[in-house]
């Protein structure tokens, strides 16, 4: 009596679709000093895609080239401040290569003492 070996491979797969975003990105952007989008290229395609609601900025970081902020959030937080914190937690983690597409949450809470 011979014995059969009965042999299967199986794959799966899964697959997840959204909505492509215009653009394509959401808060900010980080963009590594050897990224394939670096800071001109990152201007021209803000000025294609969503004139004046980003902003663009180099940047003095050793990974980190440039950063493109929305500017809405810029008149929520000062400018510099929101720069250096995305500046301290996405160089924790960005490369020279690397593009982050960043979602910031702020939230203001807001305090008043009324005299009646």
């Amino acid at each position: 009596m011979v014995a059969s070996s009965v042999s299967s491979t199986k794959t799966e797969i899964t697959l997840r679709l959204s909505e492509f975003e215009m653009p394509p990105m959401q808060d900010a952007l980080i963009i590594g000093r050897k990224a394939p989008l670096g800071f001109e290229a990152a201007k021209r395609m803000v000025d294609i895609i969503s004139p004046n609601k980003y902003e663009v900025i180099k940047v003095q970081h050793p990974t980190i080239e440039a950063l493109v902020i929305r500017k809405a959030l810029m008149r929520m937080v000062p400018r510099d401040r929101l720069i250096s914190i995305i500046l301290e937690e996405g160089g924790k983690v960005a490369n020279e290569t690397t593009i982050f597409k960043v979602q910031l949450s702020i939230v203001l809470c807001v305090s008043k003492t009324v005299e009646l």
